[in-house]
């Protein structure tokens, strides 16, 4: 066990290379289970979730082999058995896309529910009306969700709510069901249209990604092929808030800026200089923060997955924000957290009041999700003194060497053993 310490209030300049986004590879990463083939999968990101997604196909008799630190072989034509038992699963949500490759691929599928972040119930009755509107049997039992069909047939599929795993799930599914599947009040964010753009690299026939309406004309087999991850999202925006939160000049590489619009947008309102290139933005902050309001919003709106680095942001800005959570249950646990750091912040149900404060205190605090981890480590970042971050495993869940790149626009962070003496020990 590990934690990171970190002296905050330092300054930040220089250049940030952003990997490829942890929300795709989660999902094409299972997509290739479809091929019966080998696929070349490149620009993944270096973090925990992938390792944990290779060690179960290779469980289930893949060939995994790393061509280079971000290049990845996987040959799942020896896969036999459609099975991801608990001990795979429980360390991530992404388990559950196996549904959908198991289905698309066998016509049944055995896999224990998902673990990952807890920050409120995860639901998968929109996957579920899906998978029985292509023709499946689902039910749950000694711990296992079993999906079983003679076989899969296209389907017009309305979700109730727009949901990213459910579009996921529903796509590998019907990517080889007979006729043509509709997927309406479908997912638009950018992870969708690049795990259509892999599936259409192998051979599938998936138009409308990105849009709410998702067209499936399914085929008879999918081959191998070799593809690029897009650059992350959420891993670009993080950097934004954490520049902004610090102050200084950062140029942030390898992005879409597209993608990046509505985070760019509340930047803005705060008061923060971000220029856009074509494959880089640019923050630069040394005024003042201004406060800001944000309501998290299925793409194109502002993700869910910022919420808590932006709220963090806000904690240091002149004036009340208001933070609305638009999308997940009990997402600001981290509160707590940034309240140890003196932050002043109301939470009641799925608002929080963000009074801002001219600046946070080091305290020793810990990450309790993966975006949440994110949080209190940019909040050290900008504080005064010397932070412990403990349970950084959930923060490495999904950045890639976030200590080195860190360190590179002149952070002082370390990453060292648990059993190192804490700040009272210290002292």
């Amino acid at each position: 066990m590990e934690k990171y310490i970190i002296e905050g209030g330092h300054r930040l300049h220089g250049e940030v290379e952003i990997s490829g986004a942890k929300n795709a590879v989660v999902a094409i990463i299972p997509a290739t289970i479809l091929a019966k083939d080998r696929c070349v999968i490149e620009n993944v990101p270096n973090i925990s979730d992938v390792s944990i997604l290779l060690h179960i196909l290779q469980d289930l008799g893949a060939k995994v082999s790393y061509l280079g630190k971000n290049t990845v072989e996987i040959d799942t034509s020896h896969i036999t058995e459609p099975v991801v038992p608990y001990e795979s699963s429980r360390h991530l949500r992404a388990s559950y896309y196996f549904l959908g490759a198991f289905l698309g691929r066998f016509n049944q599928a055995h896999v224990s529910p998902p673990g990952g972040c807890n920050f409120g119930v995860r639901p998968i009755d929109q996957h579920i009306k899906g998978f029985e509107a292509l023709g499946a049997s689902v039910s749950t039992d000694y711990g296992f969700i079993h999906a079983t069909a003679e076989e899969l047939y296209g389907s017009h599929i309305y979700l109730d709510v727009v949901s990213v795993g459910a579009t996921i799930n529903i796509m590998l599914a019907a990517v080889k069901a007979k006729g043509l599947t509709i997927l309406e009040n479908a997912a638009k964010e950018p992870h969708i249209v690049d795990l259509a753009n892999f599936l259409n690299s192998m051979g599938a026939d998936i138009r409308g990604a990105g849009t709410d309406v998702i067209k499936i004309h399914g085929v008879d087999v999918l081959r191998g092929t070799s593809y690029s991850i897009i650059p992350d999202q959420i891993e670009a925006g993080t950097y934004m808030t954490i520049a902004a939160a610090a102050g200084g000049d950062v140029l942030i590489k390898n992005v879409i800026p597209k993608h990046l619009e509505s985070i760019t947008d509340k930047l803005l309102q705060a008061g923060v200089s971000v220029t856009e290139y074509d494959d880089a933005i640019r923050i630069i902050r040394s005024k003042p923060l201004k406060k800001v309001n944000v309501k998290t919003m299925p793409h194109p709106g502002f993700p869910t997955d910022m919420q808590p680095q932006m709220t963090t942001l806000l904690a240091i800005a002149e004036g009340t924000s208001i933070v609305t959570e638009g999308v997940w249950d009990n997402r600001f646990k981290y509160v707590d957290e940034l309240r140890r750091m003196g932050a002043h912040i109301q939470v009641d149900g799925k608002v929080a009041v963000v009074e801002g404060v001219p600046q946070l205190t080091a305290a020793p605090v810990k990450a309790v999700d993966l975006r949440a981890g994110a949080a209190v480590l940019q909040a050290a970042l900008c504080a005064t003194g010397i932070s412990e971050v403990e349970d950084i495993h959930y923060i490495e869940r999904g950045y890639e060497d976030v200590v080195e790149k860190l360190q590179k626009i002149g952070c002082s962070i370390k990453k060292v053993p648990i059993s190192s003496p804490t700040l009272s020990q210290a002292q």
